[in-house]
Protein backbone atom coordinates (compact mmCIF):
# COMPACT_ATOMS: atom_id res chain seq x y z
CA UNK A 1 0.00 0.00 0.00
CA UNK A 2 1.28 3.69 -0.53
CA UNK A 3 0.67 4.45 3.00
CA UNK A 4 2.14 1.47 4.36
CA UNK A 5 4.65 2.62 7.63
CA UNK A 6 7.21 0.59 9.45
CA UNK A 7 5.48 0.27 12.82
CA UNK A 8 7.18 -1.21 16.30
CA UNK A 9 4.67 -2.17 18.98
CA UNK A 10 6.01 -2.41 22.16
CA UNK A 11 4.26 -3.66 24.82
CA UNK A 12 3.50 -6.75 27.23
CA UNK A 13 2.57 -10.02 25.20
CA UNK A 14 0.29 -12.43 27.11
CA UNK A 15 0.30 -16.06 26.58
CA UNK A 16 -3.11 -16.41 26.71
CA UNK A 17 -5.99 -13.47 25.91
CA UNK A 18 -6.15 -10.18 23.80
CA UNK A 19 -4.44 -7.88 25.32
CA UNK A 20 -1.50 -5.83 25.21
CA UNK A 21 0.60 -6.69 21.97
CA UNK A 22 -1.75 -9.43 21.30
CA UNK A 23 -4.30 -7.31 20.96
CA UNK A 24 -2.73 -5.16 18.79
CA UNK A 25 -0.53 -7.38 16.50
CA UNK A 26 -3.47 -8.51 14.14
CA UNK A 27 -5.36 -4.96 13.68
CA UNK A 28 -2.26 -2.93 11.87
CA UNK A 29 -0.86 -5.28 9.64
CA UNK A 30 -4.89 -5.68 8.58
CA UNK A 31 -4.73 -1.61 7.82
CA UNK A 32 -1.53 -2.51 5.22
CA UNK A 33 0.83 -1.73 7.57
CA UNK A 34 4.28 -3.64 8.47
CA UNK A 35 4.70 -4.59 11.97
CA UNK A 36 7.40 -5.23 14.71
CA UNK A 37 7.20 -5.63 18.28
CA UNK A 38 9.27 -5.67 21.00
CA UNK A 39 7.99 -7.31 24.58
CA UNK A 40 8.62 -5.43 27.74
CA UNK A 41 7.23 -8.51 29.44
CA UNK A 42 6.13 -12.02 28.84
CA UNK A 43 2.54 -12.15 30.94
CA UNK A 44 0.78 -15.71 31.00
CA UNK A 45 -2.45 -14.51 30.71
CA UNK A 46 -4.92 -11.38 32.14
CA UNK A 47 -4.69 -10.50 35.58
CA UNK A 48 -8.14 -10.48 35.65
CA UNK A 49 -8.04 -14.05 36.69
CA UNK A 50 -6.40 -13.37 39.77
CA UNK A 51 -3.25 -15.55 39.33
CA UNK A 52 -0.37 -14.82 36.80
CA UNK A 53 3.02 -15.49 35.85
CA UNK A 54 5.35 -12.78 34.12
CA UNK A 55 8.59 -12.46 32.76
CA UNK A 56 10.26 -9.34 32.75
CA UNK A 57 12.42 -8.71 29.05
CA UNK A 58 14.59 -5.96 29.92
CA UNK A 59 17.76 -7.52 29.21
CA UNK A 60 16.22 -8.89 26.08
CA UNK A 61 14.93 -5.16 25.09
CA UNK A 62 18.64 -3.71 25.80
CA UNK A 63 20.09 -6.60 23.91
CA UNK A 64 17.47 -6.41 20.94
CA UNK A 65 18.14 -2.46 20.39
CA UNK A 66 21.62 -3.14 20.37
CA UNK A 67 21.32 -5.49 16.93
CA UNK A 68 19.23 -3.51 16.10
CA UNK A 69 20.75 -0.14 15.65
CA UNK A 70 23.71 -2.54 14.03
CA UNK A 71 21.79 -3.08 11.54
CA UNK A 72 20.24 0.41 10.84
CA UNK A 73 16.85 -0.77 11.56
CA UNK A 74 14.32 2.35 10.96
CA UNK A 75 10.77 2.62 12.22
CA UNK A 76 8.26 5.28 11.24
CA UNK A 77 5.68 5.00 14.18
CA UNK A 78 6.56 3.50 17.74
CA UNK A 79 3.47 2.64 19.84
CA UNK A 80 4.12 1.82 23.35
CA UNK A 81 1.90 0.14 26.23
CA UNK A 82 3.26 -1.66 29.58
CA UNK A 83 6.46 -0.73 30.65
CA UNK A 84 7.93 -2.67 33.63
CA UNK A 85 10.22 -0.63 35.14
CA UNK A 86 12.31 2.50 35.10
CA UNK A 87 14.93 0.95 33.14
CA UNK A 88 12.83 0.04 30.55
CA UNK A 89 11.55 3.74 30.70
CA UNK A 90 15.15 4.86 30.79
CA UNK A 91 15.90 2.70 27.80
CA UNK A 92 12.87 3.15 25.51
CA UNK A 93 13.73 7.01 26.05
CA UNK A 94 17.05 6.67 24.56
CA UNK A 95 16.35 4.14 22.03
CA UNK A 96 13.19 6.59 20.45
CA UNK A 97 15.24 9.57 20.09
CA UNK A 98 17.81 7.90 18.10
CA UNK A 99 14.69 7.09 15.81
CA UNK A 100 13.66 10.47 15.36
CA UNK A 101 12.87 11.65 11.53
CA UNK A 102 10.27 14.05 10.06
CA UNK A 103 6.82 12.48 10.59
CA UNK A 104 8.10 10.10 12.68
CA UNK A 105 4.95 9.56 15.51
CA UNK A 106 4.95 8.12 18.87
CA UNK A 107 1.67 7.27 20.53
CA UNK A 108 1.72 6.15 24.22
CA UNK A 109 -0.74 4.26 26.55
CA UNK A 110 0.32 4.37 30.13
CA UNK A 111 -0.75 1.28 30.98
CA UNK A 112 -1.19 1.32 34.85
CA UNK A 113 -5.12 1.33 36.04
CA UNK A 114 -8.61 1.17 35.36
CA UNK A 115 -11.90 1.90 37.05
CA UNK A 116 -10.25 4.67 39.33
CA UNK A 117 -7.33 2.02 40.84
CA UNK A 118 -4.01 1.15 39.89
CA UNK A 119 -3.56 -2.48 38.77
CA UNK A 120 -2.64 -5.10 40.69
CA UNK A 121 1.41 -5.26 40.24
CA UNK A 122 1.23 -1.30 39.49
CA UNK A 123 2.76 1.05 42.31
CA UNK A 124 3.30 4.90 42.65
CA UNK A 125 6.82 3.82 41.35
CA UNK A 126 4.81 2.97 37.93
CA UNK A 127 3.12 6.38 37.62
CA UNK A 128 6.08 7.98 38.67
CA UNK A 129 7.97 6.06 35.76
CA UNK A 130 4.85 6.81 33.13
CA UNK A 131 5.19 10.25 34.02
CA UNK A 132 9.03 10.80 32.84
CA UNK A 133 8.40 8.45 30.08
CA UNK A 134 5.14 10.61 28.72
CA UNK A 135 7.37 13.34 27.62
CA UNK A 136 8.46 10.95 24.28
CA UNK A 137 4.60 11.48 22.76
CA UNK A 138 3.23 12.86 20.16
CA UNK A 139 -0.11 11.35 21.63
CA UNK A 140 -0.18 9.84 24.89
CA UNK A 141 -3.35 8.01 25.52
CA UNK A 142 -4.30 6.87 29.19
CA UNK A 143 -7.80 6.06 30.39
CA UNK A 144 -9.68 8.78 33.22
CA UNK A 145 -7.66 6.76 35.67
CA UNK A 146 -4.36 7.01 34.64
CA UNK A 147 -4.54 10.30 33.73
CA UNK A 148 -5.46 11.48 36.91
CA UNK A 149 -2.94 9.34 38.77
CA UNK A 150 -0.18 10.69 36.14
CA UNK A 151 -1.43 14.40 36.71
CA UNK A 152 -1.90 14.17 40.46
CA UNK A 153 -5.43 15.55 40.49
CA UNK A 154 -8.77 14.32 40.97
CA UNK A 155 -7.52 10.18 41.35
CA UNK A 156 -10.39 7.93 42.02
CA UNK A 157 -13.19 10.46 40.43
CA UNK A 158 -15.15 8.54 37.92
CA UNK A 159 -17.16 11.92 36.14
CA UNK A 160 -14.82 15.47 35.76
CA UNK A 161 -16.49 18.73 34.37
CA UNK A 162 -15.71 20.56 31.23
CA UNK A 163 -13.54 22.31 33.38
CA UNK A 164 -12.27 19.43 35.49
CA UNK A 165 -11.13 17.78 31.75
CA UNK A 166 -9.16 20.49 30.81
CA UNK A 167 -7.17 21.06 34.19
CA UNK A 168 -6.09 17.02 33.65
CA UNK A 169 -5.29 17.61 30.11
CA UNK A 170 -3.37 20.51 30.92
CA UNK A 171 -1.64 17.98 33.71
CA UNK A 172 -0.80 15.65 30.58
CA UNK A 173 0.46 17.96 28.66
CA UNK A 174 3.05 19.34 31.37
CA UNK A 175 4.43 16.27 31.02
CA UNK A 176 5.58 16.83 27.75
CA UNK A 177 3.43 15.09 25.30
CA UNK A 178 2.24 17.39 22.26
CA UNK A 179 -1.17 15.97 22.30
CA UNK A 180 -3.45 14.36 24.44
CA UNK A 181 -6.38 11.85 24.34
CA UNK A 182 -8.06 10.67 27.35
CA UNK A 183 -10.42 7.63 27.11
CA UNK A 184 -13.03 6.21 29.17
CA UNK A 185 -14.40 9.70 30.50
CA UNK A 186 -17.80 10.65 31.83
CA UNK A 187 -19.26 14.13 31.98
CA UNK A 188 -20.26 15.51 35.04
CA UNK A 189 -23.02 17.67 33.42
CA UNK A 190 -24.63 15.48 31.40
CA UNK A 191 -23.77 12.08 32.32
CA UNK A 192 -22.55 11.38 28.66
CA UNK A 193 -19.29 8.77 28.15
CA UNK A 194 -16.80 10.97 26.40
CA UNK A 195 -13.14 10.85 25.25
CA UNK A 196 -11.27 14.45 25.78
CA UNK A 197 -8.38 15.45 23.55
CA UNK A 198 -6.32 18.33 23.08
CA UNK A 199 -4.61 18.62 19.82
CA UNK A 200 -1.28 20.07 19.15
CA UNK A 201 -2.03 20.91 15.31
CA UNK A 202 -4.72 22.85 15.85
CA UNK A 203 -4.30 24.24 19.40
CA UNK A 204 -7.61 22.94 20.48
CA UNK A 205 -8.99 21.03 22.89
CA UNK A 206 -12.38 18.83 21.98
CA UNK A 207 -14.45 15.92 23.05
CA UNK A 208 -15.98 12.62 21.78
CA UNK A 209 -19.07 11.51 22.83
CA UNK A 210 -19.45 7.58 22.59
CA UNK A 211 -22.35 4.90 23.57
CA UNK A 212 -21.36 3.47 26.68
CA UNK A 213 -22.23 -0.45 26.33
CA UNK A 214 -22.42 -2.31 29.74
CA UNK A 215 -19.77 -4.73 28.97
CA UNK A 216 -16.34 -5.66 30.14
CA UNK A 217 -13.75 -6.61 28.06
CA UNK A 218 -9.61 -6.44 28.59
CA UNK A 219 -7.29 -5.21 26.18
CA UNK A 220 -10.18 -2.52 24.82
CA UNK A 221 -8.02 0.47 25.18
CA UNK A 222 -4.57 -1.42 23.60
CA UNK A 223 -7.26 -1.74 20.72
CA UNK A 224 -8.37 1.75 20.68
CA UNK A 225 -4.57 2.89 20.59
CA UNK A 226 -3.78 0.03 17.55
CA UNK A 227 -6.97 2.08 15.48
CA UNK A 228 -6.29 5.48 16.71
CA UNK A 229 -2.49 4.85 15.79
CA UNK A 230 -3.55 3.48 12.28
CA UNK A 231 -6.20 6.32 11.41
CA UNK A 232 -3.80 9.05 12.21
CA UNK A 233 -1.30 6.98 9.46
CA UNK A 234 -4.05 7.50 7.11
CA UNK A 235 -3.74 11.59 7.30
CA UNK A 236 -6.94 11.88 9.51
CA UNK A 237 -6.99 14.93 11.90
CA UNK A 238 -6.46 14.08 15.91
CA UNK A 239 -10.59 14.34 16.44
CA UNK A 240 -11.32 12.42 13.29
CA UNK A 241 -9.11 9.43 13.81
CA UNK A 242 -10.56 9.49 17.62
CA UNK A 243 -14.31 9.20 16.27
CA UNK A 244 -13.10 6.90 13.95
CA UNK A 245 -11.68 4.63 16.73
CA UNK A 246 -14.52 5.22 19.13
CA UNK A 247 -17.11 4.34 16.14
CA UNK A 248 -15.19 0.83 15.71
CA UNK A 249 -14.38 -0.31 19.10
CA UNK A 250 -17.89 0.34 19.99
CA UNK A 251 -18.69 -1.60 16.61
CA UNK A 252 -16.37 -4.60 18.48
CA UNK A 253 -18.12 -4.29 21.77
CA UNK A 254 -21.53 -4.84 20.96
CA UNK A 255 -20.93 -7.79 18.24
CA UNK A 256 -19.22 -9.17 21.31
CA UNK A 257 -21.56 -8.48 24.83
CA UNK A 258 -23.22 -11.47 24.76
CA UNK A 259 -19.94 -13.77 24.57
CA UNK A 260 -20.14 -15.69 28.80
CA UNK A 261 -16.29 -15.80 28.39
CA UNK A 262 -14.80 -11.78 28.51
CA UNK A 263 -11.57 -12.57 30.57
CA UNK A 264 -10.06 -13.80 27.33
CA UNK A 265 -10.55 -10.02 25.42
CA UNK A 266 -12.78 -9.13 22.02
CA UNK A 267 -11.58 -12.20 19.50
CA UNK A 268 -9.98 -9.85 17.33
CA UNK A 269 -9.26 -11.89 14.03
CA UNK A 270 -13.21 -12.67 13.83
CA UNK A 271 -13.62 -8.89 13.10
CA UNK A 272 -10.80 -7.89 10.99
CA UNK A 273 -12.98 -7.06 7.93
CA UNK A 274 -15.31 -4.25 10.09
CA UNK A 275 -11.86 -2.41 11.02
CA UNK A 276 -10.94 -1.79 7.56
CA UNK A 277 -14.68 -0.26 6.72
Amino acid sequence: MEHSKNILIISDMPGYGKMGMAGMLPILPNMGHSIYNLPTALVSNNFDYGKFSVLDTTQYMRETIQVWQTLGFQFDCITTGFLASADQVDLLRDFIDSQRKEDFLVITDPIMGDGGKLYNGSTRETVENMSRFAGVADVVVPNLTEAEFLTGVYEGQETLTAGEARQVLDGLLSLGPKSAVITSGRETETGRHVVWGFDAKTREYFTVPYRFIKAHFPGTGDIFTSLLTGKLLEGRTLPQAVKKAVDLLERLIFMEQDVAERNNGIRIEKYLSVLTE
